[in-house]
């Protein structure tokens, strides 16, 4: 049985150093920002390098409290890429702006910055790449396009803790970046954890009050705050975590080696240019929908599954198509569609063998024969 994810398994290396970490916390009496957030924020800090990092509850909240930080006029519009996960939206619409949807380059899966000059309008205030399954957005034309329209850019580096964009790492490449650290990440808790990294003075400032209710000095609130604080427990796991993130992530770059060398054309394969600076948080492939009323993604999930291989999707419904977002549903975003129809996601974690990804290869193939 190979799961698709076995996060038990994978904190097993760490098991007798968090539990340590745990009880140095609980022994300590300071359960909430605390030194163990401090120590952290200064090491997730370098490792971005950046001259900041503010701790924070979770992903979306590092997100939302980033743009409404800025203070940007009410329904000011946000740049954002039409397949992300629906966290990146959200963050949007909870700070009371207008997300704007632009459609992903379809080799890259990643916001296409060929498309986001159209999208631009006086309204515009930011953008917001997603760095994808690993993967660094291309960085270079969306900042120029961000000076040439005044513009500020938000990463999303939820899923690309360690990745690198001409050589400098994810979370220092736009005016602050939003992270998640979901026990599933490269860089997992063992619970809802977030941060934001920046190089702004004046922001991080205002952010450690934000994530405090808005409050800099007891029981003084300078903003309309959120009680979104980085958990002392989980700064400690972190800690504990943070300094094996390289070795973690040279191992899911040597499996994704494994998959793109014997995968046969049963499946189209990831963009592997960038092997050395992507992160590989997913290795998503598609397989091209036939138009019958099984898709043959879906029919390729059901045999592995008989097999014991477990697979994800990330995503299947894109995010203008869901419920919540409605007032959107008529968006004409093909791309995007196309691929929340095709993806699927395959097993690729630090704690599977080569023998593991090798059984998942020989299984996809077999299906295409």
């Amino acid at each position: 049985m190979i799961p698709f994810l076995d996060l038990k398994r994978i904190n097993e290396p760490y098991q007798a150093r968090i539990s340590a970490a745990t009880e140095r916390v609980i022994q300590s009496g300071w359960y909430v920002l605390g030194k163990e957030v401090q120590s952290f924020e200064q090491q997730f800090a370098h490792y971005c390098g950046t001259r900041h990092c503010i701790g924070v509850a979770n992903g979306l909240e590092a997100l939302t409290l980033v743009l409404k930080a800025w203070d940007f006029p009410a329904g000011s519009e946000v740049i954002v890429p039409a397949n992300a996960y629906i966290a990146s939206v959200l963050s949007v619409t909870h700070a009371g702006l207008t997300p704007v949807w632009v459609e992903p380059d379809p080799q890259t899966y990643l916001l296409d910055p060929t498309r986001i000059e159209a999208a631009i309008t006086s309204r515009t205030r930011a953008i917001l790449p997603v760095h994808l399954y690993g993967r660094c957005c291309d960085m270079t034309p969306i900042m120029d396009l961000a000076r040439y329209y005044n513009l500020n850019v938000l990463e999303d580096a939820a899923q690309a803790h360690g990745a690198l964009y001409a050589g400098r790492p994810a979370g220092c490449l736009g005016h602050a970046a939003g992270w998640s650290f979901y026990p599933s990440k490269n860089l997992g808790a063992i619970g809802d954890a977030g941060a934001i990294t920046t190089n702004d003075d004046g922001l991080a400032d205002r952010l450690r009050a934000w994530r405090n209710y808005g409050s800099a000095q007891r029981y003084v609130n300078d903003y309309a705050g959120h009680n979104s604080r980085l958990d002392e427990v989980q700064a400690a796991v972190l800690s504990v975590k943070l300094p094996s993130l390289a070795a973690d992530n040279e191992r899911r770059r040597a499996l994704a080696r494994l998959y793109l060398a014997g995968l046969g054309p049963t499946v189209l394969l990831p963009p592997a240019d960038q092997i050395d600076s992507d992160a590989w948080h997913l290795f998503v492939v598609r397989v091209p929908d036939d138009g019958q009323t099984t898709s043959r993604r879906d029919a390729l999930r059901a045999y592995l599954r008989e097999r014991e291989i477990g697979t994800d999707v990330h995503y299947p419904i894109p995010p203008h198509r869901q419920r919540a977002y409605a007032a959107y549903a008529n968006a004409s975003l093909p791309i995007s569609e196309q691929l929340h129809r095709e993806v699927v996601s395959l097993p690729l974690n630090p704690s599977l063998t080569d023998a593991d990804v090798e059984h998942v290869i020989d299984a996809v193939n077999q299906f295409g024969r």
